[in-house]
């Protein structure tokens, strides 16, 4: 198996998004493209140059085929996607916008990833990989992936992977906000690297200042708590050291969806390559603020020298 710096595993779905602006009901045309959270980190690290694999079930239909021939496309390992002969792949409507964000429809209840289970997990495969990036989602799809999620959480901790969580929260998926604040903390307690927004840290912690919620996790052993501030940024906070990393400045936010996955690649890319706390969040803001000025999830997700070029034009104000 290939060697992996990055693994990470959830839903993808296909995603149509609307040719024209207005209700969903009354669009026409769509134009076919991939959704996904995790899909979002993977396919932002390899654009990046590292090598990153996504775990997950497709079902074998046209848009499960297309999720696979779409992250091949982008240099993603997709060895551990799984076809269901039995569930379809979900997908979703997105209305189109010039502004903020648009209106999405879900249609994944039930789906292929729905199903992934613990017995679907394969060990070698993650082994391969030095980090594994999780968010909230899979937690909330369904029991069976509920399960895979904790145990690949268990299972690279112990087997000393570090790992970053990014709660990604989905109140619509959860039976109660209790459920959903208990299962996402849990997981959020064994990670390494914790990377809330704000609103979800308030949510998540009860408190409302980024001091105080990442002290919250690094007194359950996270090391690291880098929180999301909208165009204020993002805090970092560990055991020894805290600070504040200005965002770039963005003229017109044209679609928000993406942009705190794009934040996390950066993150994520940041600390795999050796890049001190304060120039990880630097990437993950600039990424951040590259996903907002594109209409699709990924669009905006630079290569490594459009990054390295963006932070160099845009650093005024920042450092």
């Amino acid at each position: 198996m290939q060697p992996l710096d990055v693994v990470t595993f959830g839903e993808a779905m296909a995603m149509f998004i609307a040719n024209q602006p207005g209700p969903l009901h009354e669009v026409s045309q769509f134009t076919r493209e991939l959704a996904g959270a995790e899909t979002n980190v993977a396919i932002g690290l390899a654009r990046l140059g590292l090598s990153s694999g996504w775990a997950s079930k497709v079902g074998n239909d046209a848009l499960g085929k297309f999720i696979i021939k779409r992250l091949q496309n982008e240099n993603v390992n997709i060895e551990h996607v799984l076809v269901d002969e039995s569930h379809s792949t979900g997908f979703q409507l997105k209305s189109k916008v010039f502004d903020g964000d648009p209106e999405v429809q879900y249609f994944r209840k039930g789906s292929a990833a729905s199903h992934l289970c613990v017995a679907d997990f394969n060990e070698a495969y993650f082994l391969t990989a030095k980090h594994m990036h999780m968010t909230g989602i899979p937690l909330a799809l369904s029991e069976q992936v509920r399960d895979f999620a904790q145990h690949a959480l268990a299972f690279m901790k112990k087997n000393g992977r570090t790992v970053s969580f990014d709660p990604n929260i989905r109140p619509s998926l959860w039976g109660s906000q209790e459920e959903m604040i208990s299962y996402i903390n849990e997981a959020a307690f064994q990670a390494n690297y914790v990377l809330p927004g704000l609103a979800e840290g308030e949510i998540l912690t009860g408190y409302k200042q980024p001091h105080d919620i990442a002290s919250f996790y690094l007194e359950k052993g996270v090391e690291l708590v880098v929180m999301k501030l909208g165009e204020a940024g993002a805090f970092y906070k560990t055991a020894v050291e805290e600070g504040t990393v200005p965002g770039f400045k963005v003229e017109h936010v044209m679609d928000t969806v993406g942009a705190g996955d794009g934040f996390a690649v950066g993150v994520i890319s940041g600390l795999v390559d050796g890049l001190s706390i304060h120039e990880a969040v630097l990437r993950g803001n600039a990424i951040g603020a590259l996903a907002v000025q594109t209409p699709g999830d990924n669009d905006g997700y630079p290569t490594k020298l459009e990054l390295l070029d963006y932070i160099g034009k845009n650093l005024q104000g920042v450092n």
